[in-house]
């Protein structure tokens, strides 16, 4: 059965769900009020364990934490729900043909890096970052290099949600110039910025070069069955 040997995707999904369904953003924790003590509570929550990247080069212990804490927090139930998607629909194979120890060390390590490469390029910024899109985006970056015919079924809003089956050499990229042309848009509230988005992908790909050469990439297009997944075009993971 695909995912059955994907403990890690599988693993994490689950927390960041729990940790979701239990904190205040989702509105569902009766502790954590109702109204303007709910709001406050959730501006709380997303400056102790996010990252402020006006925060993270202060050199306090615990802001160095935050990189990696902010992997497991999600902003809004949109949020949280696209990015398991992303990582359902990817991180299976990209597991599986990784190995759980080396996908578990790649996931969190690049989720940071992408986290800490945007705080440096917004060193001020007080905005708080949340979210798993920065390691996800590592995850698709990986996997269009170990699996660039593997066909995925994608919704693009443009062509009225039509279900259509493409390669991943073509939906991934697509999926990047997205983040490019959204990268000036500004953002409001807790979340992962594009750019976070484009260093993970990019640390992705160049990790799965990196570690498994062209021998590997070409292994994975003609020996790796791909499986039938669905994801959408135009959300952000």
């Amino acid at each position: 059965m695909r995912g059955r040997t994907a403990p890690v995707t599988y693993g994490v999904m689950a927390l960041c769900c729990l940790i979701f369904v239990t904190g205040p953003a989702a509105a569902l924790n009766p502790v954590y009020g109702s109204g303007d003590e709910l709001i406050a509570a959730q501006a709380a929550y997303f400056e102790r364990w996010g990252v402020v990247p006006a925060e993270l080069f202060s050199g306090a212990p615990r802001a160095v934490l935050t990189p990696a804490t902010a992997l497991f927090v999600h902003g809004s139930w949109l949020h949280l729900l696209g990015n398991m998607l992303f990582l359902y629909v990817f991180g299976v194979m990209a597991e599986e043909r990784m190995g759980h120890i080396e996908f578990a060390l790649f996931y969190g390590g690049c989720g940071y890096l992408a986290l800490v490469g945007y705080a440096t390029a917004h060193a001020g910024s007080q905005q708080t970052l949340v979210g798993a899109s920065g390691a996800i985006s590592a995850v698709l970056g990986a996997f269009l290099f170990l699996f660039p015919g593997a066909r995925v079924t994608s919704l693009f809003p443009f062509l009225f949600f039509l279900p259509l089956r493409f390669p991943a050499w073509v939906v991934l990229p697509f999926w990047v110039a997205l983040q490019w042309m959204a990268i000036s848009r500004p953002s409001q509230g807790p979340g992962v910025a594009y750019l976070a988005h484009l260093v993970g992908f990019s640390l992705g790909f160049l990790y799965a070069w990196a570690r498994y050469g062209r021998r590997e990439g070409t292994y994975g297009r003609a020996r790796v069955k791909p499986q039938p997944a669905a994801t959408e075009g135009d959300s952000k993971p």
